[in-house]
């Protein structure tokens, strides 16, 4: 076999972390699984280092996430393959920053990241199709998790919505 016809592989760490852990290996919404995963470290960092050391991790693992996408979409020649979901995380984790450390606030930042993620609205829609390599793969999930952040900042401050009182969400509290 020569050099041009063997299977290029990534390598394993930016696999494993460009995949979240390989939760991106999922056969079906990939995005929506990262997305999910990324929560219980969220609420790990939160819970024991602050929120500001969730906004140190995001930025972190978007410089990380920035080098495995680049890995992972040039071994695999793709744009952007759907087995990165780092960029979930990063996105995640924006939209958390305003959150309290709550099960259902979670819930609700979940939902609004995955919203914005899907619909990419401008800047995400023009980072997502015009910014190339990683950083571009990384940066239309930025732009999502900063408008979930607004809308969930919105939520929480401006409506008399307790979401840590839902009767299925309580009773993990």
């Amino acid at each position: 076999m020569t050099d041009s016809t063997k299977t290029k592989k990534p390598n394993f760490w930016a696999m494993l972390l460009g995949s979240w852990f390989y939760s991106g290996k999922m056969p079906i919404a990939s995005g929506t699984w990262g997305s999910l995963a990324s929560l219980p470290f969220a609420w790990f960092i939160v819970k024991y280092v602050g929120v500001a050391g969730l906004g140190i991790a995001s930025v972190f693992i978007f410089w990380v996430g920035c080098k495995c996408a680049d890995n992972i979409s040039e071994n695999l020649e793709k744009k952007d393959p759907g087995v990165i979901v780092i960029d979930e995380t990063v996105g995640q984790w924006i939209t958390l920053l305003v959150a309290p450390l709550s099960l259902g606030y979670y819930m609700v930042g979940f939902f609004l990241f995955r919203i914005f993620d899907i619909l990419k609205p401008w800047p995400a829609c023009w980072a997502d199709s015009k910014v190339e390599g990683g950083f571009g793969v990384m940066l239309d999930d930025v732009f999502a998790g900063i408008y979930a952040a607004i809308v969930l900042f919105v939520i929480i401050n401006y409506f008399p919505i307790d979401f840590t009182s839902l009767p299925i969400v309580g009773m993990y509290m």
